[in-house]
């Protein structure tokens, strides 16, 4: 299946399947609702109203954690100097940096290396800790796009990254969930993924290259904490960041950011100031 959260024209938000081109009001106000519910998946199946949208907000709106990790693509870890990990690097990013797939990017003042990586999002659909194997898979209810916009500046002031990772309406999420059984590889999709700036492609890599694939992820960290339905992992950005360029480029005010993975859709979101 795939799912989303639109913006209606009323102003209010409703999750919604894709008939075709027509989209399914599924009769809750977003999709983090949704999975909470027993048997989303059967509720995302049925019948429903037809309704138009004004454009798309974040594909879950408040999930309870957004766990991110870090050096997860093989190219760029090799390309910012790094040694494969023998375990995950975990950071949190808040909801209040979450955006719509094509809101604007609120580049602060405070910064002037603002930074894109462009990710595979795991959503997660039913409760699970100290998952195994199939467990794990299980949990996984679909992936989306995301781009975990970074603030360099901010995230290098200290060894703890959080700081330049979940400024405010910074991250675009969506436009689509799509659920495992759509996708080629299923809960571990090969899938390519593009992110560009202005239209010149910057990142290119397949999410085979992960070197902890999702159901590894959702095995490892909820060893940690219990995952929820809602719950988002941002699985990692490939090579190609502005930062580890020479020299050095970053986002400018009225950049585009186009981030885009193939069966998932298309984020488009222009850089503002705040």
């Amino acid at each position: 299946m795939k799912l989303a959260t639109i913006r209606t024209l009323d102003g209010s938000t409703r999750a919604v399947r894709a008939d075709g081109d027509t989209l399914i009001d599924l009769g809750v106000a977003d999709l983090g609702e949704l999975l909470a519910r027993p048997g989303w998946t059967e509720v995302a199946a049925q019948d429903g109203p037809a309704v138009v949208a004004a454009g798309f907000a974040p594909v879950v709106p408040n999930p309870g954690k957004i766990v991110c990790v870090g050096l997860n693509y093989r190219n760029h870890i090799l390309e910012m100097g790094r040694q494969l990990p023998e375990h995950p690097t975990l950071f949190a990013k808040y909801t209040e940096a979450l955006i719509g797939p094509n809101d604007e990017i609120q580049r602060p003042a405070e910064s002037d290396q603002v930074d894109w990586e462009a990710e595979l999002a795991i959503v997660i659909g039913r409760p699970v800790r100290r998952a195994g194997e199939d467990e794990a898979a299980a949990a996984i209810a679909g992936f989306a796009v995301l781009n975990d916009v970074t603030m360099r500046d901010w995230q290098y002031r200290t060894p703890m990254w959080l700081q330049g990772k979940t400024w405010e309406a910074s991250t675009p999420f969506g436009p689509w969930l799509v659920t495992p059984d759509e996708l080629p590889g299923g809960v571990r999709p090969s899938l390519e993924l593009t992110g560009a700036v202005d239209g010149e492609v910057v990142q290119r890599a397949n999410t085979a290259d992960l070197v902890f694939d999702p159901v590894a992820l959702v095995r490892y960290i909820s060893t940690i904490v219990t995952l929820k339905p809602g719950d988002v992992i941002a699985s990692g950005t490939p090579g190609g960041v502005g930062h580890a360029r020479k020299p050095a480029r970053y986002l400018a005010e009225g950049s585009v950011l186009t981030t885009e993975i193939e069966g998932l859709g298309r984020s488009e979101a222009k850089v503002a100031r705040c």
